[in-house]
């Protein structure tokens, strides 16, 4: 797992693999690799190598040595290609993610990384709280950040899934170009079967859009250092317009026959409070009725929950495009906050 490393280990590795390509490339003429692996052959690959050569001005000779090591695996495909399971209930889906485990856990992150999380919430404008629970919800701050090769995964699904081909064919790219960026070698990354990377599992499209350097050490490492990680969530949260001091999500009280009328189709904010009102919907909290809002019902432990989420909810929703993610990582934050506040 890419956590044992220090990110100068990691630029090393990278200097001292790639040295030896340009080096075989001028003495032969062309990369001779020692063993073969599924893709040295491929014409999709060589059809790659050639839009990455042609394209973003990678040297053909170090790409086809690098997949002539990349592993096809075969899990990855089995796991992607699985039936979905039953969709759990929120009284099902809420304990797995939000356990006193979770929560003493996020706590010693919160103190151990205090500083970061309090420069990032000033910068951001993104609470704490928030960073510390996506942090958690994702690889249970660090403790499950995937034991893939990230070039093995994005490459399997790439060139053997079609059904996705083109979504990780454009990530296989993007992570080729983080890496470059980054001076890391393409080959030494770990994380998810998908290709999710780091404490906060990124994607490499997110990563290059939105991973920041928030330790000013010149590179942006979100596998083993945390305070990149920090500030890339919040970096990630500020540019899909999260909105500072703001609730996420409010509890609602129903009455009427119209109440389902008012729930969202989806996650985009398609009801305004004042049209809930109307249709029986009804809070504790004073919210104007022009408003976008995404309502929902939850099936809860003790029955129906009805909520309005607010615009900061359909900003966690752009993390992961589930309901039920929101709702965890909202609850585990305040939670978070209620820990903490009484340990001190």
């Amino acid at each position: 797992m890419i956590g044992v490393m220090n990110s100068m280990q990691i630029l090393r590795g990278w200097a001292a693999r790639h040295a030896h390509w340009l080096a075989v490339a001028g003495l032969l003429g062309a990369p001779q690799a020692m063993a073969a692996g599924e893709y040295a052959n491929s014409p999709d690959v060589g059809e790659f190598i050639t839009e990455m050569t042609r394209d973003y001005g990678f040297a053909s000779e170090q790409l086809t040595a690098l997949f002539a090591d990349v592993e096809r695996k075969q899990p990855i495909i089995d796991a992607i290609s699985r039936p979905a399971e039953r969709v759990k209930p929120w009284s099902e889906y809420r304990p797995i993610f939000i356990t006193d485990a979770r929560i003493n856990k996020g706590v010693a992150f919160w103190n151990e990384h205090a500083e970061a999380l309090a420069r990032a919430e000033k910068e951001y404008g993104v609470p704490a709280q928030i960073i510390v629970a996506i942090i958690g919800v994702e690889t249970s701050y660090g403790g499950n950040t995937g034991n893939y090769r990230v070039i093995d995964a994005l490459s399997t699904l790439a060139f053997d899934y079609p059904p996705r081909a083109p979504f990780f064919r454009k990530e296989l790219r993007e992570y080729l170009m983080l890496t470059r960026e980054e001076q890391v070698d393409p080959a030494s990354l770990k994380g998810s079967y998908a290709g999710a990377m780091g404490l906060p599992q990124f994607m490499p499209s997110s990563f290059r859009a939105y991973a920041v350097d928030f330790d000013g050490d010149g590179h942006i490492n979100i596998w083993s250092d945390p305070t990149d990680a920090i500030g890339s969530v919040a970096s990630y949260f500020k540019r899909h317009n999260w909105q500072p001091g703001q609730p996420v999500a409010t509890p609602a009280k129903v009455k009427g026959e119209h109440v389902d009328q008012g729930l969202s189709a989806g996650l985009d904010p398609d009801k305004t409070v004042g049209e809930l009102r109307a249709l029986g919907w009804s809070s504790q909290d004073a919210l104007a009725d022009d408003l976008p809002v995404t309502a929902f019902r939850l099936d809860g432990a003790e029955g129906p929950e009805y909520w309005i989420g607010q615009p900061n909810f359909f900003v966690i929703t752009r993390y992961n495009r589930s309901v039920m993610y929101a709702m965890a990582v909202n609850q585990l934050s305040e939670l978070l906050v209620q820990a903490r506040g009484a340990n001190q």
